[in-house]
Order: structure tokens, then C-alpha cells, then sequence
């Protein structure tokens, strides 16, 4: 049975053949489901400020044998999870992650403690992050930051088939039911927004969390400089304090 690989530079767990990237920590598990052609270990930040108070599990998306089917990827991703004993967990998707939290969360809704999506299109028929990486990836490179576009070349040449694959599903599947579905279920859920991002629109994310019944929070920090679209790995710590604003189960105790 498949399962979602991890980085053997980060810690992992093998348990009953699942390979998961984690950080030390204990505590709710949380779960965060990385963005399109991105790693586990770009979110080492956030992951770090997580362990803190949860146990935290981050799958790598395109690490897995094969052509990336979305249903075959899912159904790893849950054999996975099943591996590692995690029954309910708590999910933060960023961008294209949130894609795949968004369809654990509509097929097995009872697993689903709570849901965070960090600037995703989930519900979308066309990802522009995608679309933009494969037309132009000069473009998208000189706009990426030097985290974000080091995880994008890494990954390129690791796993093409995978990330081509991934693309074309994005492109093609629409996810309206899926959204439906989480909000009749009426899990908890919000859609937070980089209040500059350069690649998806904001009334795209705001019609997102209406689909979703979610709430919905630009992001500012502090000083008033803007986030972009990468600011869940680029700007951890505000990441994380605008989580603590949400109220989460897994950040009450």
C-alpha cells in the first residue's frame, strides 16, 4: 500500500511502512500540508513554533512512487496518518496543500478537528500558482523568494512526473462540492490571506471561505510591512501569533 514519504534530512518516523517528516513535540497533532513544489523542511519555522505545543506530522506531497494521482496521494495520505495512529488531527494546508486538506476533510469529515487554509485556491478550477510555474518559471522564480524558489528547483529535479502530474490535476478539478460538503459537515474552518499576495487574488481566497463557511483573516504584521504569498515558511512567527488568534483547539492548552 502506498504511503507519503519524508526528507531523510529531517527526523522521521517509520511505522508499519509509513515514512512521515515530524518534529519533536507532544501535544493534539496538527498536521500542515505544504504548498506546490515546496518541501517539509522549508516550514521548519513554523514547525518549530508548533512542536512547542502539539505533536506536528508534515507529509511530503510529491515524494510518493509513481504518477501523482490525487485519489492515490489521499488514500497514502491516510494510510499514513492510520500508520502513525492519528485518528483526528488538526490541518493547516498552504496553497496547493490546501487542496488535498480539503478533500480529506470532505470524504472523512469525522477526522477533521479543525482547518486552516493559508492562501489556497482549493476550490478553484484553475490554480494560478501552478499554471504560472509551468508558463513561466523564470517569472515565478524572480518573484519567489530565495526559500521558496531553493524547495522549487529541489523538488523539480527530484520529482518532475510528480510535480507535472500535480499540475495538470489543479488544473482540471473542481472542488466546489468538496467545500459543500466540509460546510455542511460544519467543521470549523478559516482561510487566512497575505494581505500583498502577488499571485492569488483576495476575492478569490474571500469567496473561498464564503463556499467553506469559514472565517476569513488578511494578515498584517506588526510593523506594518505587507506578507506575500509565502509568509506561512517567511514570516513564522507571525504565521503562528495569527493562529493564536483563531481560537484553534490545538493551541488552547
Amino acid at each position: 500500500m502506498r504511503t507519503l514519504q519524508a526528507l531523510a534530512s529531517w527526523p522521521v518516523d517509520h511505522v508499519a511502512g509509513a515514512v512521515l517528516l515530524r518534529e519533536p513535540g507532544t501535544g493534539p497533532p496538527v498536521v500542515v500540508l505544504h504548498g506546490y513544489a515546496m518541501r517539509p523542511d522549508t516550514y521548519a519555522g513554523l514547525v518549530g513554533l508548533l512542536s512547542r505545543r502539539c505533536r506536528v506530522v508534515v507529509p511530503d506531497l510529491f515524494a510518493i512512487e509513481g504518477p501523482w494521482r490525487y485519489d492515490d496521494v489521499l488514500d497514502a495520505f491516510v494510510t499514513s496518518l492510520d500508520a502513525r495512529g492519528l485518528d483526528r488531527v488538526s490541518l493547516l494546508g498552504h496553497s496547493f496543500g490546501g487542496g488535498l486538506q480539503l478533500g480529506f476533510a470532505s470524504r472523512f469529515p469525522e477526522r477533521a478537528v479543525e482547518l486552516v487554509f493559508s492562501d489556497t485556491l482549493a476550490a478553484s478550477r484553475e490554480w494560478r500558482l501552478a499554471d504560472e510555474a509551468l508558463r513561466h518559471p523564470a517569472r515565478w522564480l524572480a518573484l519567489a523568494t530565495p526559500r521558496a524558489a531553493g524547495a522549487f528547483v529541489r523538488n523539480w529535479a527530484a520529482h518532475p512526473r510528480q510535480l507535472l502530474d500535480a499540475a495538470w490535476w489543479g488544473f482540471t478539478s473542481g472542488r466546489v462540492v468538496d467545500s459543500q460538503v466540509v460546510a455542511r459537515a460544519g467543521t470549523p474552518a478559516h482561510v487566512l490571506w497575505a494581505n500583498r499576495d502577488s499571485i492569488l487574488s483576495r476575492d478569490d481566497g474571500r469567496r473561498f471561505a464564503q463556499e467553506l463557511d469559514a472565517t476569513f483573516t488578511v494578515a498584517t504584521r506588526p510593523n506594518g510591512h505587507p506578507v506575500d504569498h509565502d509568509w506561512m515558511f517567511e514570516q513564522p512567527q507571525v504565521f503562528y501569533e495569527h493562529l493564536e488568534g483563531l481560537g484553534l483547539t490545538c493551541l488552547a492548552g
